[in-house]
């Protein structure tokens, strides 16, 4: 799974070179995180749901998640602060690597009628959030012990300044953007 380090270090640097006229290798973006959340609104319905989701992140990246927490009260969603309302990881380094080689190349040509991802998903300083509806399209995920089928949302965080360096660093890396 090393290949996508290595792809960015062979291809993805000196291609951002040229494009964008950097004069040195340390001003090209590079990935710096990789946030995996997933929320929980029926939580009070289902307490085991916690533990499920948990469990789910654990198996597809091989890191233990962490709980969120409600910041704030609100009683429209029936929410007091300091509830339990989700989980998740934050991967750096290899586990990265692996997670975004895994998920550009594995899990989504797997969700149902993929055409290819947003490219209208950056924030304006160059990282690229994506939803994903189901956590099965993942393969360490097994289709009989899901208990509730559950999306996720995850970011790509880039050393990007502008979205236009970030979509080229993602694009080269092998995200399937659509035109």
């Amino acid at each position: 799974m090393e290949k996508l380090r290595e792809q960015y270090e062979k291809e993805v640097v000196p291609a951002l070179m040229k494009k964008f006229q950097y004069k040195s290798v340390m001003e090209v973006p590079k990935l710096d995180k990789i946030v995996i959340n997933i929320g929980l609104g029926d939580l009070k319905e289902n307490p085991k749901a916690l533990e499920n989701a948990m469990n789910d992140l654990t198996q597809i990246t091989g890191q233990r998640p962490i709980v969120t927490k409600a910041k704030k009260s609100i009683a429209a969603f029936k929410l007091r602060e300091g509830v339990n309302i989700g989980c998740k990881v934050t991967l750096r380094a290899k586990k990265m690597y692996d997670f975004a080689y895994k998920f550009i190349n594995i899990a989504l040509p797997r969700v149902r009628d993929f055409r290819g991802v947003s490219s209208k998903s950056f924030d304006g300083r160059g990282n690229y959030s994506i939803g994903v509806k189901e956590q099965l399209i993942f393969p360490e995920i097994e289709y009989d012990k899901v208990d509730k089928v559950r999306g996720m949302d995850i970011v790509f965080v880039t050393t990007a300044k502008t979205d236009e360096e970030g979509k080229e660093l993602l694009k080269l890396m092998g995200m399937p953007f659509k035109n």
